[in-house]
């Protein structure tokens, strides 16, 4: 099964230039430095659901002939004996795909397949990556569970680079499984930006210039509120200790994914009612689907049952922290060329990370759209600042002045006061295949940072699907937070429907 007719043939010995990029070595950027420190030994796990079983060799032959075509992929690191084994860069190697395709032998009875792939993906969060071999790994599972008839687990390093970046190799190395032969697409903005002309700029006249004035102002001011708090947080200014925020060493403890699958026809839906963006729904949905939580746990230790009743502590102070990736990120056609005319030049890679903190308004709401409004109010306002480039810079400025060491110090501390980790990733808009075979979901997350709670967002074809990676130690109902931020979208589809909003 699983046809790659499409692939070209592989190469059975290298040329010059090839022979050349396997003896040069590559130094680590900075952020592939930050996350070979202690604090941030960050990988990245994505779970995927396969429609039909999973034909080892198919797979194993594919990634022969494009996955490790990319040099991050195809590389090890380099470690300095005189520095402790410390990390320096990366040399090319011959890639063994036998030694990175791990398939453990599974009854295929298994009493709770599902509870098992989420215990088998735990146990690898204890498990340290072989620094001996690229920092890369696929595990097989051929069980049925209840969304797909086999799962695979991606375990990718994250100095290797970006999720964004990873995420489209990735789908650079599929096909879309209506056509064979083409490429996934991945969904654009349909808003058009105008080009003022001189005339526009004339017709405007002094109203032009006073509202120039008044954007450019409050871009700053909006920069300066963000950058106070930023260094702020870095150094005392703490989130409120809640039941979901980790205290020392949560970073270090093994980490337990769980996700749900629901519609993006009703997050369209909702979005479109209110004029507002997909980001904005999904910030929406979280922030509420926090709010009752933990106003449950809350209303748990009090002894006052689970009712709607106010709970929540007052002046509840949780923010989310948001990594951007400001290195541009190649398109898919880019470096589906590269992956097919065996490109040896330099790829434009690697981890250029700024930061954002997103405050979240827990709270009860009577009109469950408050949510989603609130949301669009708070990113509105983080678009009108240069806080992400601004974050960045500072982190350059220290490491290139004072090191590394006081680079993740600083890093560690921001993220240990900020409660969780929020991201997005936008997915194809229709089903692909990974080497012939139809995926039915993708669920991606990260381990290895300070915080007990990371949610993120992948769409995928008509799916959104939201995973939570978290410390059970801190969170041992993970499910019932799923139920909630499900239910936040019920009710905010609800609100839509009876309000009669929809368009």
């Amino acid at each position: 099964m699983g046809s790659i007719k499409w692939l070209k043939p592989i190469k059975t010995r290298p040329n010059t230039a090839e022979k050349t990029m396997l003896e040069e070595e590559e130094p680590l950027s900075p952020g592939a430095r930050l996350f070979h420190t202690p604090q941030f030994n960050c990988c990245i796990i994505s779970i995927v659901g396969s429609k039909t079983k999973v034909d080892i060799e198919v797979i194993k032959e594919g990634i022969r002939h494009t996955m490790i075509k990319h040099p991050r992929l195809s590389s090890k690191l380099v470690l300095d004996p005189k520095k402790g084994n410390k990390p320096t860069g990366w040399i090319r190697t011959k890639v063994n795909v036998d030694d990175h395709i791990i398939v453990p032998d599974l009854d295929p009875n298994l009493n709770s397949p599902d509870q098992f792939v989420e215990d088998y993906v735990s146990n690898i969060t204890k498990t340290p990556m072989d620094l001996s071999k690229p920092l890369w790994e696929i595990h097989i599972l051929n069980i049925k569970t209840k969304d797909a008839n086999a799962i695979g687990v991606f375990r990718i390093h994250h100095s290797i680079g970006d999720g964004t970046s990873l995420m489209t190799y990735v789908l650079a190395c599929t096909r879309q499984h209506a056509n064979p032969h083409a490429l996934p697409t991945l969904p654009t903005s349909k808003k058009t930006r105008r080009v003022v002309s001189p005339n526009d700029v004339r017709s405007l006249g002094l109203l032009g210039l006073f509202y120039g004035m008044v954007f450019v102002s409050k871009m700053l001011w909006n920069t300066l509120l963000d950058l106070g708090l930023f260094c702020a947080t870095a150094l005392w200014f703490k989130d409120t200790n809640t039941v979901v925020k980790g205290g020392f060493g949560v970073g270090m403890s093994p980490k337990r994914f769980v996700y749900r699958i629901v519609s993006l026809d009703d997050i369209k839906l909702v979005k479109n009612a209110l004029d507002v963006t997909i980001n904005d729904v999904l910030l929406g949905m979280t922030q509420a689907g926090l709010s009752y939580y933990l106003n449950r746990k809350y209303g748990e230790i009090k002894g006052e049952g689970v009712a709607r009743k106010n709970n929540l502590p007052k002046n509840i102070r949780l923010r989310s922290t948001v990594l951007v990736n400001l290195r541009p990120t190649s398109t898919i056609e880019v470096l589906a060329e590269k992956i097919a005319s065996d490109s040896t030049k330099r790829w434009n890679w690697g981890n250029s990370i700024g930061y954002v903190i997103l405050p979240f308004h827990i709270m009860l709401r009577h009109d469950p759209l408050d949510y989603i409004r609130d949301a669009k109010a708070t990113i509105d306002n983080k678009k009108q600042s240069f806080e992400v480039v601004c974050t960045y810079a500072i982190a350059m400025l220290i490491l290139n002045t004072i090191g590394l060491w006081m680079n993740a110090a600083l890093s560690y501390r921001l993220l240990s006061n900020v409660t969780l980790s929020f991201s997005n990733l936008l997915g194809p808009r229709e089903e692909i295949s990974f080497y012939g075979h139809p995926m039915e979901f993708v669920a991606s997350s990260v381990y290895g940072h300070p915080q007990a709670l990371t949610i993120h967002f992948q769409s995928y074809w008509d799916k959104m699907t939201f995973v939570l990676a978290i410390d059970q130690d801190v969170i041992p109902d993970p499910q019932k937070l799923c139920d909630d931020i499900e239910e936040s979208l019920k009710l905010a589809k609800q609100a839509v429907i009876e309000k009669k909003l929809f368009k």
